[in-house]
């Protein structure tokens, strides 16, 4: 499957004011990203990380340069146009799953999908299964997230993150709740997900992590340091 440019930073910077200086988060970052990758981000805390993903979900404004999804500038989108765009093509993965604790596994899947009005009732309880299925846990349908573990509420968190059929899947620290045999089971999930062509952006502490992946990007003080394919 031919790989396509998804993600496109150009000469972005990111500065936050406070009582002080401003801190300048981002320095003149120009990265891309490609769909059928998973990309695995590294840095110390502080150093862009998540400056970074929320530039590229449009939940915050780049001061200066150009953020392009799918060849979208979506800093000329308006606030609802951004939440909506988002919606339809950006999937986020949270570390602390942030499952609706009072609704079923399937229910938690069907939220993202209620939003819209791409589909009927029907289509969506049956995409919900399906996304179940491709993270390996429609067993676990009516279930409810207390009754998961943690790599379950994991995946289940991902099949919510699927549940639009995004192009771009967002993890912000997907493993760090999780075990070790866990974080390989989940990585292993990303590998299939980019394998259906999508683009899947990790940002991670754990080396080793890292080392499974397609390409690691290093971030240092709002600056990308290394850009290293590794398989």
């Amino acid at each position: 499957m031919e790989k396509t440019q998804s993600v496109k930073m150009v000469n972005v910077s990111k500065l936050y004011y406070g009582k002080g200086n401003p801190y300048r988060a981002l320095n003149n970052v120009s990265i891309n990203f490609q769909s059928g990758e998973l990309t695995a981000i590294i840095g110390k805390s502080g150093s862009g990380k998540t400056t970074l993903l929320n530039l590229i979900t449009g939940i915050d404004s780049a001061n200066s340069g150009k953020v392009f999804i799918n060849d979208t500038d979506i800093q000329n989108l308006s606030e609802s146009e951004k939440a909506v765009f988002r919606r339809n093509t950006i999937g986020v993965v949270f570390q602390f799953f942030q499952l609706m604790p009072t609704l079923s596994v399937i229910d938690n899947v069907l939220l993202p999908m209620e939003f819209g009005s791409r589909y009927s009732k029907k289509q969506m309880e049956s995409i919900a299964y399906q996304k179940l299925e491709t993270v390996g846990i429609a067993e676990h349908a009516m279930k409810y997230p207390s009754q998961l573990s943690g790599g379950e509420q994991q995946r289940t968190a991902i099949a919510r993150a699927l549940a639009n059929d995004p192009s771009i899947i967002i993890a912000d620290e997907p493993t760090g709740n999780l075990d070790s045999r866990t974080s390989d089971k989940i990585v292993n999930l990303f590998h299939s997900l980019a394998g259906l062509n999508k683009t899947i952006i990790m940002v991670t502490h754990d080396r080793e992590m890292a080392a499974d992946v397609d390409r690691v990007v290093t971030i240092a003080d709002g600056e990308v340091v290394s850009d290293e394919l590794v398989n």
